[in-house]
């Protein structure tokens, strides 16, 4: 069953991705942060379909997760050969980018959320003995991401990358866990709110004590991004409503949630190329990034240009999810009430865009305890190219 609360959260996050990156504003991180919330749904979901299928829900995950990347590679990394990327053996990442695939000068740029993938797939993989970890010892477990990204940031651990990605995001998603084994939803008033002010107060601390290149935005300081985010979760997810039947009530913003969430892999992966292509056209009339008709102008040309690639190729998701392809989905109304009967989109995030509700019954038990270089995980700031 859908949760349509989710669906918005979902929504929401993709959009606010979308406009930070034509935008820039640091303190659209701070608002919503996105990145960490799309990990958080991806990992409510996971353990619900863990729950339902084993691990033989890696292998379901993965294939509605990389059709859409193969897309966009069969565009693209041609165009990139054509353009100076030589022959290697790591183009092969294009068809499982356990790392960073490799792209050209203009290709780091307009491919850079691909990290976004990257980390969705070593989640995955993980998830299975996660979970396991998860519901014998689920304390523990949550807080052992926490912790390695401590020992990082400190110098105590020279961690590799990927386990610097588990560091940062992780935790998101083994909050994802906790929602679907319905133990945020079960935490009092009285510890949930001191908590999620606490991770607020120490992850806002950091990043006023330790701001980045871009001022303060999340994207550039690991730890503060970690616990602010946690602190987020834990208010929109432990505290979400049973439903929101007013979004059924309003037929053109129901349906613009059903089919951001349906295409919102294709949303994600797409967007950015024309982040990257519109920015010198766009100046070339005189607007820049700072001028707020041309941000708008270019928003809304952002989100045109998306939506016609998404007519063009999105059913691709469609058919990774074994769902008879549509060109706009959502044909069907939904109901009034919160939830309603639909398949499972192709990623669950942007990672992971689209995700289905992972929500248990609320007794649920937890087990016995109850660029070409390395491309940071990190949302990609607007970039300035000129027009020459």
């Amino acid at each position: 069953m859908r949760n349509r609360y989710l669906d918005l959260l979902r929504f929401l996050a993709i959009v606010r991705v979308v406009v930070y990156h034509v935008t820039g504003w640091a303190t659209l991180t701070l608002v919503f942060p996105a990145m960490s919330v799309m990990f958080a749904l991806a990992g409510s979901l996971m353990a619900a379909s863990l729950t339902r299928s084993g691990p033989a829900a890696v292998g379901r995950r993965l294939r509605r997760l990389l059709p859409s990347l193969w897309v966009l590679a069969v565009i693209f990394v041609p165009a990139m050969l054509f353009t100076g990327l030589p022959v290697s053996p790591r183009l092969l990442l294009w068809l499982f980018p356990i790392a960073d695939p490799p792209a050209n000068h203009w290709g780091a740029l307009a491919l850079s959320v691909i990290w976004y993938l990257r980390d969705y797939l070593w989640f995955v993989l993980a998830s299975p003995v996660a979970f396991w970890l998860f519901r014998r010892a689920p304390l523990p477990t949550l807080l052992a991401p926490y912790l390695l990204l401590v020992a990082v940031e400190a110098g105590i651990y020279p961690a590799p990358p990927v386990l610097r990605e588990f560091g940062l995001y992780f935790g998101a998603w083994l909050l994802g866990f906790a929602h679907h084994a319905g133990m945020l939803r079960r935490l009092a008033g009285r510890v949930l709110y001191p908590l999620a002010l606490a991770l607020a107060v120490g992850g806002g601390a950091w990043i006023m004590t330790h701001p980045g290149p871009r001022g303060y935005d999340l994207n550039d300081n690991h730890l503060g991004n970690a616990l602010w985010s946690a602190a987020f979760i834990l208010i929109v997810l432990g505290r979400a409503p049973e439903g929101i039947a007013w979004l059924g009530r309003t037929r053109l913003a129901d349906r613009a949630v059903t089919v951001v969430n349906r295409r919102a892999l294709t949303v994600y992966l797409w967007h950015m190329p024309f982040v990257v292509a519109l920015t010198p056209l766009v100046d070339v009339v005189g607007w820049s990034h700072q001028d707020p008709l041309g941000l708008a102008v270019r928003v809304l040309l952002v989100f045109v240009l998306v939506g016609l690639v998404t007519l063009a190729v999105g059913w691709v998701e469609d058919l990774a999810a074994r769902r008879p392809p549509e060109l706009v989905p959502g044909g069907r109304s939904h109901p009034a009430g919160s939830t309603t009967r639909a398949g499972d989109p192709a990623v669950r995030s942007g990672a992971d865009p689209a995700v289905r509700s992972g929500a248990g019954p609320a007794g649920e038990n937890v087990g016995r305890a109850v660029v070409p270089a390395q491309r940071v995980a990190e949302e990609v700031a607007p970039v300035e190219v000129s027009a020459g």
